[in-house]
């Protein structure tokens, strides 16, 4: 990995877009903290599109999507995108205004089906796991999730190596894909994850084909479930505290930033920035 000192400055004035992951890269401590905003709104202001894919559920994710300045947050591992709905938009999965909020489209990866057969398949594999490995523990913000599941593992308990990895053996004994966030561990149905999710917003909401320019957007993350998008944009970063998860990792990002979590993202973005000043 590289200081962002190194990336070439001939890269910045092509940059389109940021895609970012949310906890432990745009949060510190849980929280989103002022320079992480106030970064998020920079880039906009530059012109830049700015995407949140996050692990975490679509309840959870409701009310950022309408106060953070992004373009669109895709949460549950790139199953569920939620954004502030266009005026006049005929788009199926309209939610109800509460008066306090921007009204949010929400959209699906999978049809009404798929994830009813398929939330009535998880949840026994939640309490296999439940009874199996202990020490287990759902994620607390698993009522808001739609399409997948979540065992904490350092967010409100510690699970050890061993209990995570038998964690994800159970998901995929059951045929789940499961990956591993900063906090979570995360199963699911389907062949979807951070990539399919971006190439799939990318498309319907800006009509871009992401395939064709993963030189022109910057991905930032943090842990073992941001791999795929190290893997596929040369401009990926880390922030810095990715190095608990680097002996880890199979593919690590481009560049490190100094600073953890959300003063990583700040910093990527000043960086970005001042880079692309005439």
């Amino acid at each position: 990995m590289l200081d962002l000192t190194h990336w070439p400055l001939d890269a910045y004035a092509r940059m389109v877009g940021v895609l970012t992951d949310v906890d432990d890269t745009l949060t510190t401590e849980g929280a989103i903290t002022p320079d992480a905003l106030h970064a998020m709104a920079t880039l906009r202001a530059a012109g830049l599109h700015v995407i949140a894919i996050t692990g975490r559920p679509a309840g959870w994710s409701e009310p950022f999507a309408t106060t953070w300045p992004v373009d669109a947050i895709v949460a549950e591992t790139g199953a569920v995108a939620l954004l502030r709905t266009p005026k006049n938009t005929n788009k199926i999965g309209l939610q109800p205004n509460d008066g306090k909020r921007e009204q949010l489209s929400k959209w699906y990866l999978q049809d009404a089906a798929t994830r009813a057969a398929n939330h009535a398949r998880m949840q026994q594999v939640a309490q296999q796991i439940l009874r199996e490995v202990p020490g287990a523990q759902l994620a607390r913000d698993s009522a808001g999730r739609e399409t997948d599941i979540a065992i904490d593992h350092s967010e409100f308990t510690h699970l050890p190596p061993e209990g995570i990895a038998q964690v994800q053996d159970i998901m995929r004994a059951a045929g789940m894909t499961a990956t591993v966030s900063s906090i979570h561990v995360n199963g699911w149905y389907g062949t979807h994850d951070k990539l399919v999710g971006t190439r799939w917003i990318v498309r319907e909401l800006l009509g871009r084909h992401l395939d064709d320019e993963f030189d022109r957007w910057v991905f930032v993350g943090d842990s073992l479930n941001d791999q795929v998008m190290f893997q596929h944009f040369p401009h990926s970063v880390g922030v810095a505290n990715v190095a608990r998860f680097v002996p880890q990792l199979r593919h690590l990002p481009r560049y490190v930033t100094q600073g953890a979590r959300g003063a990583g993202f700040a910093e990527l973005a000043r960086h970005l920035l001042a880079g692309r000043e005439p």
